[in-house]
């Protein structure tokens, strides 16, 4: 996966709390095989009627939101199922983080092991940014990992904690299989000294 280590994006406010995972990503578009292309479906119902056509009052089809890559929420988001394809739509969507002020352990989870960033601040601090993001046309926020804080070019600071061992593998790019190959060289050594037996065995 791919390293986290700074970013910076124009931030899109959610303003609503308890989002789920069906919200994010309806259970009918989960028939895909790949991690791609979940992005056009990211909070379908929300997006759209229920003839597909778009509705404009929805906050992503704001024309001064297009290309965002940060999304702030209200609290508990990611709640409900445990399906990653809801990461794997907000990222398809061209997301890199989410702020709340708490997340289901599941997602959060789910979000770390595909290296997209789930950021917990308090609940002011999450709302300060909500009105910011409402208030200022072109609001963009930095994200730093490596010093686990958040920033704009207004005066707004927060720090956000993080699981050390989560932080390192995001800033490293390193999921499960990942972790698993830094030790390729005694799984090789492991494997020359028990080779596995013929079918003829």
């Amino acid at each position: 996966m791919n390293p986290f280590r700074i970013h910076r994006g124009l931030v899109v406010p959610l303003d609503r709390v308890n989002v789920d995972t069906d919200q994010i990503i309806p259970k009918q578009f989960l028939k895909r095989i790949e991690k791609t292309g979940f992005g056009q479906f990211l909070f379908y119902d929300w997006r759209f009627s229920g003839d597909g056509k778009k509705l404009n009052d929805f906050v992503l089809h704001e024309p001064r939101y297009v290309g965002a890559s940060v999304l702030v929420a209200g609290k508990n988001f990611g709640c409900g199922s445990s399906r990653e394809h809801a990461v794997w739509a907000l990222a398809d969507f061209g997301f890199r983080a989410v702020i709340s002020s708490s997340f289901a352990d599941i997602f959060a989870n789910n979000s770390t092991k595909n290296g997209f960033l789930a950021v917990l601040l308090k609940e002011d601090e999450a709302s300060e940014i909500m009105r910011r993001a409402v208030a200022t046309e072109n609001y963009q926020l930095t994200i730093d990992l490596e010093q686990c804080e958040v920033h704009d070019d207004r005066g707004f600071r927060a720090k956000f904690p993080i699981d050390e061992f989560v932080r390192h593998c995001m800033l490293n790019g390193l999921d499960d299989i990942g972790l698993t190959l830094q030790h390729e060289a005694e799984i090789d050594a492991y494997e020359a000294r028990h080779p596995a037996p013929s079918a003829r065995q």
